[in-house]
């Protein structure tokens, strides 16, 4: 199904403008680069990325220095020459954990750049959906209350006619309380619309970081194409989100069981006596012993892979949510569409026609004056509809191909 929205139902009057017209693709534009909450993600993906450098590294070798087998008793008691095990010992050792770990290590951090990165596109594509939606609705709106503005100055000049109906007795005083209430009606529905342009601007204004932004240029114009958007869902940032999780619950499991390997360490010392006895050198390896794996390592691994099995159930409930949510808005889409097919070809004709019927009719003296109002303001409120109904086709189409669309769209 292709929508096209390049013209409303009706010539719109013009319209204050404000400081800064925008269009629809510098609106995304401008989200892209002004938005917080990107330049937030962006800034994460960084900090990650300077973190995996490290990830892998050998911890920060440690410096001792000390002094050995100084006598506090005996004749050499307090002294530094007097007994020749007494030295000055300044020395360097180094931890070197087991290379799976270092490279589970690495792995997480790699894991963590790649979660980043892909909450970073998930956001982004939010942003886009959010904005595009706002820059619609705003253009909708402006033009839905130029429309309810025509239209209720079409009826204002017929509540004189209709009392000059009472006064020569053509009408009957009830009827003229319809051109009333058909006003009132119409003041509410401005109130609405209204309201829908103030919601409007101030969500464009979250995205582009401008208060005073004023829509400007043609509406977009997209292509609903299910196939396409169904075949694209496996490319879906959230589903990437998902993905991104299972691989860093993945990589913790690889990091738990590295901890069953040994680590090792070595150290090197010079040690300085008194100048009769001379120097001395020492030089040792640690090795670590795992020797409690069952209460120590083994439940941490068992809880790594729970971890990982939780991760990929929910990553089948996304891809799930996200069909699902797809399916439902294709369906609205078609209904949306069908309903303002319905309303621009056959409600407006119909309400147009009885319209210009009950118009020649009263110049015929067939019909009174009310019957001219009731059928204006149903044609009135047809137009409206119809107008509503646009706009809901219009974001529909937007929603469906931003959000599941490819990132050229």
């Amino acid at each position: 199904m292709r929508m096209l929205v390049a013209l409303p139902l009706f010539a719109a009057v013009p319209f204050q403008a404000l400081a800064d017209p925008i269009g629809f693709d510098d609106a995304l534009a401008r989200a892209a680069s002004q938005a917080p909450l990107l330049r937030a993600r962006a800034l994460e993906v960084d900090a990650r990325r300077s973190a995996a450098t490290a990830a892998g590294q050998l911890p920060d070798p440690k410096l001792g220095v000390g002094l050995d087998n100084f006598p506090v008793s005996g004749p050499p008691a307090g002294t530094f020459a007097g007994d020749s095990m007494t030295m000055g010992r300044v020395g360097i050792s180094q931890d070197v954990p087991n290379l799976a770990k270092r490279h589970a290590r690495t792995g997480r951090a790699e894991a963590d750049v790649a979660a980043a990165q892909a909450s970073n596109l998930s956001e982004t594509r939010r942003v886009r959906v959010a904005t595009a939606l706002a820059w619609i609705s705003l253009a909708y709106a402006e033009r839905r209350l130029a429309a309810v503005d025509e239209v209720m100055a079409g009826l204002r000049p017929m509540v004189g006619a209709t009392r000059s109906g009472v006064a020569s007795g053509t009408a009957r005083p009830a009827q003229a309380l319809d051109i009333q209430h058909a006003l009132a009606a119409l003041e509410d529905r401005r109130s609405e619309v209204a309201a829908d342009l103030g919601r409007a601007r101030a969500t464009l204004a979250r995205w582009t970081g401008d208060s005073t932004v004023e829509v400007a240029g043609d509406m977009p114009q997209f292509t609903v194409a299910p196939a396409v958007l169904r075949a694209a869902l496996d490319r879906h940032p959230d589903l990437g989100v998902t993905i991104a999780r299972t691989r860093q619950a993945e990589a913790d499991v690889t990091v738990a069981r590295a901890e069953k390997r040994p680590d090792w360490g070595f150290d090197v010392a010079y040690q300085r006596r008194a100048d009769r006895y001379g120097d001395m050198v020492s030089a040792g390896v640690t090795v670590s012993l795992p020797l409690f794996a069952k209460k120590r390592q083994d439940p941490m691994i068992a809880a790594s892979v729970a971890s990982a099995g939780a991760a990929m159930a929910e990553q089948e409930d996304m891809r799930r949510s996200l069909t699902a949510d797809l399916e439902s808005g294709l369906a609205d889409h078609v209904m949306h569409h069908e309903q303002w097919m319905r309303a621009r070809d056959t409600l407006l004709p119909l309400a147009q026609r009885k319209a210009d019927l009950e118009t020649a009719s009263y110049g015929a003296g067939r019909a009174g004056l009310v019957d001219v109002i009731q059928s204006r303001s149903m044609l009135a409120d047809t137009q409206l509809q119809t107008l509503d109904r646009e706009t809901e086709v219009a974001r529909d189409a937007a929603r469906l191909v931003l959000t599941y669309g490819g990132d050229d769209e």
